[in-house]
């Protein structure tokens, strides 16, 4: 019952929004080529469905690609960080580095090292996506109760033994913030692609109505991209509550036989 009045809340909260979109934009007159009404917004998302919908799926792959490669590349990272000092202290600083770089602004070199496509795509969304999942991971990891640790190591468990069945599981909640920060990015990265190097996808469509001054259908492709990410968004929290309980019933178990 409370599941259901907070999900009536959200709901009513998207409503008194749109709502006061639509009357504010009557009220002050304001042009659609500036700002249209929802009400408009949702015409052109209609008439323009199968435009939007094409464009969808290679938004949606490079977004998913893009973010696979960043968790991928950044959970093995992370264990490195996490379990060797000489690793840490040299890619840590590079990491940070890597990271202050505003790399939306190489999107235009990626387009020449990686061609008209995909690839840049990916690539942009990968590396804004990859920081949070390296340095979350690697809290978590190193963030265990080393008590629990010292009784694993008394039982004679190997390190493999300790990391599957201590680490990890403790490192979940961190891992899945990491998660819902990095997809929120890949989306980024995957728009950014779009924009410089793409002649497909939902950044496309909404860099080509920019240039056209089609308001209404811009916006539109803005509420696909949103539901996108919102869908995105609740994959990952559905899949964190499957695994993280599971993980902490390990990690339970095994503090239980203390």
């Amino acid at each position: 019952m409370y599941r259901l009045s907070v999900a009536a809340g959200q709901a009513m909260v998207f409503i008194v929004f749109f709502a006061a979109w639509e009357v504010l934009v009557h009220l002050l007159q304001i042009k659609p080529v500036i700002l249209p009404p929802p009400s408009r917004i949702a015409v052109s998302a209609w008439e323009n469905r199968e435009l939007l919908l094409v464009n969808t799926w290679p938004t949606f792959v490079a977004i998913t690609l893009g973010f696979l490669y960043a968790v991928a590349t950044g959970f093995v990272i992370a264990i490195g960080i996490a379990y060797s000092r000489i690793i840490r202290e040299l890619t840590y600083p590079f990491l940070v580095a890597a990271q202050i770089l505003p790399k939306i602004a190489f999107a235009p070199l990626f387009l020449i090292w990686f061609g008209f496509g995909l690839t840049p795509k990916i690539v942009i969304a990968a590396l804004i996506a990859f920081f949070p999942v390296v340095i979350n991971t690697a809290k978590g990891l190193t963030s265990v109760d080393k008590e629990l640790l010292q009784y694993m190591d008394s039982l004679g468990a190997s390190g493999w033994e300790k990391f599957t069945k201590i680490s990890l599981p403790w490192a979940m909640p961190y891992f899945f913030a990491a998660l819902k920060i990095s997809i929120t990015l890949a989306i980024v990265g995957a728009v950014v692609g779009e924009f410089v190097a793409a002649g497909e996808g939902l950044g496309y469509i909404i860099n080509a109505s920019n240039i056209s001054l089609d308001t209404e259908l811009m916006f539109a492709a803005i509420v696909c991209m949103s539901v996108l990410g919102i869908l995105l968004f609740l994959v990952i929290v559905a899949a964190e509550r499957l695994i993280v309980v599971n993980a902490q019933d390990d990690a339970s178990g095994a503090s239980a036989t203390m």
